[in-house]
């Protein structure tokens, strides 16, 4: 082992041993080079006055060197801003700027321990750290059966994570925080587990109120007096988008201070916040008391980082900056959030109106992009290649009843028309079924 990663680890089981348990055999092997090309840049970009001929960029008249054809589009940005390599935590403005907006946002870190945000290529490379660092063959990743089917690639695939489900929804259509706890404690024979918070959830576009989600931090919290250490991830993906009844706040705010046997850890991101999807700028941000193991969490952290994209993409950090400090940026987002909050409430009347009742049920939803069709007399991955091949309709089939509908993409105009096609397609279906039979 490296002696800066044995000098992390030093640091993490005198400061908080039960995240050095928490730790996955790469997350302890892991370090950030202290000497190598980027510290040794770095140095040299502060004192080197005269020529500096350490990194590998190429410069021309005191500039990154660019071609013309691309900075003519890009005119708005000094050249330093976009072509030179971001540091592998990614812009030192953008990281606080992003801390203080989480802040804002989640008044409930006031006063908590948390590090500052660390750049990511958008949230699922941030899932795949949490993985990475925390995640051995056979570790069990608890999730609920309504889920983004990428975290069996990220925990399940790549790190051979063992996935535990529970149900999402409990008999009163609210949150399962019962049927959390009940995984949780399952695995006290194993002391640990790794717990994904996926608000707004992907796909049901749901997120729990207050008292839920006070159940949630209590379920995690009794697990966590159990014996057992928790890895618990805020996937706030969706993050600011919440229509109606619900916490408006990310969890990682409660969970920042709730028992030393639990790590917080935040994932989020400008990716569906500020409708930027291409740019690919996410972050990463811990919690715990300790300032010492925020700093070995975010050197192992970085070690990932360098030891696999290197650094983010500089363009998209400045752009997701410039739009931050923007004077118009706040009216900007709640006339877009407002266009989103119709066209779900949209969705709400058209489903509560009856007229599909023999079709479907929906599952409960108050955020986010999605909604998801139980759907009662035909088979969802059968109705979604109908609708595609009769209708030219894109639907997400997801097991044998359920059918997601992304209305973030429909014209609130368009809604109704969308509805009635997919409520059109199961007839077909059962049309087709009675005439067989």
């Amino acid at each position: 082992m490296h002696d800066l990663a044995r000098k992390l680890n030093d640091t993490l089981q005198s400061e908080n041993p039960r995240v050095y348990e928490m730790l996955s055999e790469l997350g302890r092997q892991i370090y950030f080079p202290k000497e190598g090309i980027l510290s040794q840049s770095a140095e040299a970009k502060a004192k080197a006055k005269k020529y500096n001929a350490t990194i590998g960029i190429a410069v021309e008249n005191g500039q990154p060197m660019h071609l013309k054809a691309i900075q003519d589009t890009l005119s708005a940005y000094d050249p330093k801003d976009l072509y030179e390599y971001a540091p592998p935590a990614g812009k030192p403005e953008l990281r606080n700027v992003w801390r203080e907006k989480m802040i804002a946002e989640t008044p409930s870190l006031a006063g908590k321990s948390f590090g500052v945000p660390i750049a990511t290529n958008a949230l699922t490379h941030g899932l795949s750290i949490v993985s990475d660092l925390f995640c051995d063959p056979g570790d069990p990743l608890i999730i609920p059966d309504k889920n983004w089917e990428n975290y069996e690639l990220t925990f399940g695939v790549r790190r051979g994570a063992e996935i535990v489900y529970y149900p999402l929804y409990n008999e009163n259509r609210k949150f399962n925080a019962e049927g959390l706890k009940e995984a949780l404690l399952a695995q006290k024979a194993k002391g640990k587990a790794i717990v994904i918070l996926n608000f707004p959830n992907n796909p049901t576009g749901y997120t729990p109120g207050v008292e839920e989600g006070r159940e949630i931090v209590a379920a995690i919290k009794e697990a966590a007096e159990a014996g057992i250490n928790i890895v618990a991830v805020t996937d706030d993906a969706y993050y600011s988008l919440f229509f109606e009844d619900s916490l408006t706040e990310s969890l990682f705010g409660a969970l920042a201070d709730v028992h030393p046997r639990v790590l917080a850890v935040k994932v989020d991101g400008a990716t569906k916040e500020e409708y930027v999807w291409g740019f690919r700028v996410g972050f990463i941000t811990y919690a715990d008391p300790s300032e010492a193991v925020l700093n070995a969490l975010e050197q192992k952290t970085l070690g990932i980082i360098r030891s696999t994209i290197s650094s983010g993409p500089h363009p998209s950090q400045t752009f997701v900056l410039h739009a931050l400090k923007h004077p118009d940026f706040e009216a900007q987002k709640r006339e877009k959030a407002k266009i989103m909050k119709g066209r779900a409430n949209r969705v709400k009347q058209l489903l509560d109106s009856g007229k599909y009742d023999d079709a479907w049920d929906y599952y409960p939803f108050n955020s986010g992009y999605f909604m998801c069709l139980k759907l009662k007399t035909v088979d969802a991955e059968s109705l979604r290649k109908h609708l595609l091949d009769r209708y030219g309709i894109g639907t997400i089939a997801l097991g044998e009843t359920d059918l997601r509908v992304a209305f973030s993409c429909i014209e609130e105009e368009n809604i109704a028309e969308l509805y009635d096609l997919i409520y059109q397609g199961v007839l077909d279906l059962q049309k087709a079924a009675s005439v067989q039979s």
